[in-house]
């Protein structure tokens, strides 16, 4: 055969070999097609080589010998590369090392040996650089489209074969990576290796904003767009952006109506099924994650991951108006409407406007009296789960929030935050008519209905009016005194009259 030339060419992708065995192994890089098996973890290859290569991991055999330091080695290749290191030996010579168009592997193999981390593959379109010519051809394929492997069972296209094997997975059931400590197992083994961190708390990806560290490129790639605000996904109906594309597509059912999951016990709708199952643990009380630090129980881990910043004293979100910093970019969002005063939720039965949806929602419980929580130890029912919560420590008597300056315990942080207005002397509530300040909100409420004149409180007995609920009660004590007296006369007249009988 004249030297070069190449007679036996892929059907597929047009690459010319100059041996038929050779084409025959390349043709399994479409196919998929794995002949040779590990016998000891099933893993399957292409090559007999590559197989006997791969036995050496379980056996740990070694058989080639550095005779200078003693370091062995799986392959003799990796020796020769090795023994460079005693000898200082370049063996090869390129005239042009740049101009490499070659698609001969040896000559690759031999220039890559000489230029580690050097990327002579340009593309000609984007001209990002690779090291090796297949790499570049399957990287055009993202610019002309082409995907030249079809799934048999869906017509899905691939750009690669192993992005087909991995995908027909879905519909074999195939989950050929297992967990060594939870047994858990898994369809490709990039989600095991990044699952395998969760044991070991290992999160090698760290934020250059913020330092924080993730597990996976793919959990720090999603955070860096709340730095830089980057929404990458578009609804096509209401032209909103996502910085995910699962917010998308959950935001997608709003459109169509598609709520699928039901609540057994209250009949509400979801979106999603891991939603049905966050709001059941309202219903139930199960909390299952626990704070190493307090030892405070949370129903999911998002609410967790906030709490925990209580004792970091993480707060990466920034108010551009009044400088207030967050822990959660959610809470900036909802703080924002302070200062825009948008309220874009109203009340379809008294038109009173919210802030928030969930503020709406809770309100809504007003006019329909539903009271979906229910305290497990009294049966009491109540229309919020935050209620309910604060209720529970009735019967615990817990009081986890001290005051550091005097050492009074409360059940509440709200209650804690209160107290401290006594030390500080803050007043942050303020009267928009006479400009008298206060130290709490409900003072305030209190405090406006003398300049509206708006009394509330009704007695039931006499229709008496009040402003405040406390007044209330002292009024109904006259009643209660009226009702008293009453009784003791006419005890006091059966008495008489019991007494004239019995003369």
């Amino acid at each position: 055969m004249p030297t070069g030339e190449k007679p036996f060419k892929c059907e597929v992708c047009d690459k010319m070999f100059r041996q038929s065995g050779n084409l025959k192994r390349h043709k399994r890089m479409h196919t998929g097609e794995k002949p040779f098996k590990c016998e000891v973890c099933d893993k399957m290859f292409r090559q007999s080589g590559t197989l006997k290569r791969h036995i050496m991991v379980h056996t740990g055999e070694k058989p080639f010998n550095c005779e200078v330091c003693n370091e062995m080695f799986v392959q003799r290749g990796h020796l020769k590369q090795h023994m460079m290191i005693h000898t200082g030996e370049t063996p090869f010579k390129f005239d042009n090392c740049y101009n490499i168009v070659s698609d001969d592997h040896d000559e690759i193999k031999i220039w890559n040996m000489m230029h580690p981390g050097d990327k002579p593959f340009k593309c000609e379109v984007c001209y990002k650089m690779f090291s090796q010519n297949g790499n570049l051809k399957r990287h055009m394929m993202m610019h002309t489209g082409e995907k030249p492997f079809t799934c048999e069972v869906c017509d899905k296209m691939f750009r690669q074969s192993e992005s087909l094997k991995k995908h027909m997975r879905m519909h074999t059931g195939e989950k050929p990576f297992k967990c060594e400590v939870c047994h858990k197992v898994f369809r490709q083994s990039g989600t095991l290796k990044r699952h395998v961190r969760m044991h070991t708390g290992e999160k090698p990806f760290q934020c250059e904003v913020c330092d924080n560290m993730f597990s996976d490129s793919g959990a720090k790639k999603k955070h860096m767009r709340i730095h830089t605000g980057e929404k990458p996904f578009k609804c096509d109906v209401c032209d909103k952006f996502f910085r995910q594309n699962g917010d998308l597509k959950l935001h997608m059912m709003i459109h169509t109506a598609a709520k699928i999951f039901k609540c057994e016990v209250c009949y509400k709708l979801f979106m999603h099924n891991k939603y049905l199952k966050r709001h059941t643990k309202l219903h139930t009380g199960e909390k299952t994650l626990k704070c190493e630090v307090c030892n405070k129980m949370f129903t999911d881990s998002g609410t967790k991951k906030r709490h925990m910043m209580i004792h970091t004293g993480e707060t990466p979100f920034h108010c551009k108006v009044c400088d207030k910093i967050f822990s959660h970019s959610s809470n900036l969002k909802q703080h924002m409407k302070i200062h825009t005063g948008e309220k874009p939720f109203k009340c379809e039965v008294c038109d009173e406007m919210f802030s928030q949806s969930g503020t709406l929602k809770q309100h809504m419980r007003i006019h329909t009296g539903e009271k979906p929580f229910r305290c497990e130890v009294c049966d009491k029912i109540f229309s919020q789960s935050g209620t309910l919560t604060q209720h529970r420590q009735i019967h615990t008597g817990e009081k986890p929030f001290r005051c550091e300056v005097c050492d009074e315990m409360f059940s509440q942080s709200g209650t804690l935050k209160q107290h401290m207005r006594i030390h500080t002397g803050e007043k942050p509530f303020r009267c928009e008519v006479c400009d008298k300040i206060f130290s709490q909100s409900g003072t305030l409420t209190q405090h406006r209905q003398i300049h509206t004149g708006e009394k509330p409180f009704r007695c039931e007995v006499c229709d008496n009016m009040f402003n405040q609920s406390e007044i209330l009660k002292q009024h109904m004590l006259i009643h209660t005194k009226e009702k008293l007296l009453n009784v003791k006369y006419e005890i006091k007249c059966l008495m008489t009259v019991e007494l004239k009988e019995g003369n």
